[in-house]
């Protein structure tokens, strides 16, 4: 076996850009709503933003500090990564441009226009010099470059106006910010829902910014930085104020180095040459893209259309559904006669928040622990926590302050809630907090008992309608104590705490897991395992994986992002099979599932099988009991993994393919949106084992004899 680059393993920042891929390419699904194609389009252009600000960053760390350093899954060096890289991003900006450029005309017959400057009409231009002049020249600050104004420092992913300038025999370089604080675009008055994009309106009119000047070549860019802060390989005095330090380390991601230069015209060796030499870049990292380099605007514009041509070019409105039997009592005591599991954004969030919110105003509740790593803009939740801490309940929040791109809004959380009366505490040094863990302790009589709930997504009330997850709620005895002791162990930084019913990294998360692979393997071909996750690095748990395959274990691992693992490799991986799934929703359960009826094993949680969750994060996984949400996990499983619309398939080499779109066709998200408005339509349960048609196959795939 070789040391570095196993047989069955690849390069984790090319596995993200396929997955990258399979966003844009949801952008050129037919079938998908022209507007929500042009979404997919944006999100993989967001996407492609951070992956060069964190991943790109932080190989360009390494490059600095030790460039011999090898990746153990492809043997690559460094610099032959971000040379990978860079020849397989090439291609997704040409694949992007075209798909931009197919559903931008597709939108003109339905009167969505987004016009270059000598597409306006005579009028158009009236009214957008006009404009320029009036409200947005007075505002601009140009500036020139020469000896005596040395080139500004530009801001991360802000876009500047840049022209060559020449007056007399004399040649400079004149750039110009667009505005943060003015609208992308500019709307032009009509029947259409015309607009300019506003870079496009200040380099038209930059004569009249260098009135002094001939300008040519004019171009606008964009900049990436590094954004890759870490804030544990910070030198921490004790005293020092963590809130402070995150304050610090966000001002620093604005002048990190330069990783990219986006430019959206072609620019001339000279000019090539003092941009590299600016930025310290080489010209492998300058990417020319002919649409937007900002595409936000476009999640606004389906609100200004009018609503029976928004219907065609949006998805069917779906609302999270209210549970169904939830009608009587508090949310206690329903929970004491039986587990809960929410499906988001299917089901709503609220049977939580209003657990919460009863529990705060409740005499009997003691205290209430929860751990948060990402929160919307506006909480309820943080609402209702801070009125139990008001009300005399005592409230500990555990909360994450290096979310990434969340940091500066749960700071303003964590200041909140501390306002409040909560007890606010902040993680370890080197470990971020990323579990998903509440605990409601109540005095019942002369009992203690407790109400835990553990999810595999955050906290936020507006991603919970647009990312799938599992929220369990549980008044299991045993998990609550778990969750307890959980809690005692953070609040006095003990990361190898014992527990019966949880297995949490980085102590036991990992090692149990493997455990658990290890009593599958010993069933042989009777074996199963099937798992669902984000993203798949750890080594070890691709080894695990392995072996497994070797000894006949029929293996699903349903992968949204990353998967360092290849499939299907001869004498290593035959019997594992690895799908993604691209949807209308973002995919974000982890759900860990061994052996089969009786003897299987099912958990669910926050972890994906990554070494940073497994060996540098706090983590929890939670058994599934109860038998009835157990049905309600192996019937989504088993519907996601029969899914023939949406999901895509890799093949040994790393690639991915979408299956064959037998009869019936099955789309999981349409299947579930569909099942939860029936169930709440007829407030009942439809029940896995009543339905017929589709679902005949699912205990196949189930049992993996689809495999």
């Amino acid at each position: 076996m070789e040391k570095y680059g196993l047989p069955y393993t690849q390069n984790r920042e090319l596995s993200w850009l396929r997955f990258n891929e399979r966003v844009l390419q949801e952008g050129e699904d037919e079938k998908v709503p022209l507007l929500e194609r042009m979404k997919f389009v944006a999100i993989f252009t967001s996407n492609l933003d951070e992956f060069f600000m964190i991943r790109v960053g932080s190989l360009f760390d390494m490059a600095h500090t030790d460039e011999t350093e090898v990746d153990k899954r492809s043997g690559m060096t460094v610099n032959e990564q971000l040379g990978a890289i860079y020849e397989a991003v090439a291609p997704l900006y040409k694949e992007r441009d075209q798909t931009y450029s197919k559903i931008k005309k597709l939108l003109h017959p339905y009167g969505i226009l987004g016009l270059d400057y000598n597409e306006l009409s005579g009028s158009q231009k009236k009214y957008v010099k006009k404009d320029f002049v009036e409200n947005i020249l007075p505002i601009l600050s140009p500036q020139i470059v020469d000896a005596n104004h040395p080139f500004p420092h530009l801001l991360n992913k802000e876009i500047y106006v840049t022209a060559s300038l020449t007056r007399g025999n004399k040649q400079r370089m004149g750039i110009v910010p667009v505005p943060s604080y003015v609208s992308d675009i500019l709307f032009l008055p009509g029947e259409d829902l015309s607009y300019i994009r506003m870079e496009k309106v200040i380099l038209e009119n930059l004569d009249l910014v260098f009135e002094n000047y001939e300008v040519s070549e004019r171009n606008y860019i964009c900049v990436t930085r590094n954004a890759d802060i870490t804030p544990d390989d910070e030198s921490l005095d004790i005293t020092d104020d963590f809130r402070k330090l995150m304050k610090k380390t966000l001002g620093k991601r604005q002048r990190m180095a330069v990783v990219r230069l986006e430019i959206a015209e072609k620019l001339s060796s000279e000019m090539e040459g003092f941009f590299c030499k600016q930025f310290g870049i080489t010209p492998k990292q300058i990417f020319r893209t002919k649409m937007p380099m900002k595409l936000e605007y476009i999640f606004g514009m389906a609100d200004k259309l009018p609503e029976k041509a928004k219907r065609k070019l949006v998805y069917t409105p779906f609302a999270p559904q209210n549970v169904t039997g939830l009608t009587e009592g508090t949310m206690r005591a329903q929970i004491k006669k039986q587990d809960l599991l929410l499906h988001f954004p299917y089901e709503s969030m609220n049977p939580f928040l209003t657990l919460i919110k009863e529990a705060s105003t409740d005499p009997d509740v003691l205290t209430i622990k929860i751990t948060i790593y990402r929160l919307a803009k506006q909480a309820r939740l943080v609402e209702y926590l801070s009125a139990a801490a008001e009300n005399g309940k005592e409230v500990t929040v555990l909360i994450e302050l290096r979310a990434r791109f969340d940091e500066q809004n749960n700071i303003d959380w964590s200041e909140r809630l501390e306002e409040a009366g909560c007890r606010v505490l902040y993680g370890f040094e080197g470990y971020k907090v990323h579990s998903k863990v509440c605990l409601i302790t109540y005095r019942n009589r002369n009992r203690i008992e407790y109400i835990t709930q553990v999810g595999t997504g955050n906290y936020n009330e507006k991603t919970a309608t647009m990312y799938t997850d599992l929220s369990l709620i549980t008044a299991h005895e045993g998990i609550g104590e778990d969750a307890n002791n959980f809690f005692k162990n953070m609040g006095i930084g003990n990361l190898n705490g014992a527990y019966d019913h949880f297995i949490v990294s980085p102590s036991s998360l990992k090692q149990h897991v493997l455990f658990l692979i290890d009593e599958e393997i010993k069933k042989g071909s009777a074996g199963r395992v099937i798992m669902k996750m984000n993203s798949l690095t750890d080594l070890d748990f691709i080894e695990k994986v392995v072996e497994a395959s070797n000894a006949g274990v029929k293996i699903d691992l349903q992968v949204r992002g990353i998967c360092c693992l290849r499939p299907g490799v001869a004498g290593y991986t035959d019997n594992i099979r690895v799908t993604s799934i691209v949807g209308r929703y973002l995919e974000h359960p982890r759900i860990f599932s061994f052996g089969t009826g009786r003897d299987q094993k099912l958990y669910l949680g926050s972890a994906d099988m990554m070494t940073r969750n497994t060996e540098k994060r706090v983590e929890v996984a939670c058994p599934v009991l109860d038998e009835g949400v157990k049905a309600k996990i192996n019937h989504y499983l088993a519907v996601m993994l029969a899914d023939n619309v949406k999901i895509r398939e890799m093949k040994a080499d790393g690639t991915y393919q979408k299956v064959a779109q037998t009869e019936p066709k099955v789309s999981a998200q349409s299947t579930f949106m569909k099942e939860t408005l029936h169930t709440a339509k007829n407030t009942i349960e439809v029940k896995p084992k009543s339905r017929k048609g589709v679902f005949r196959i699912l205990e196949r795939f189930f049992r993996g004899k689809d495999n």
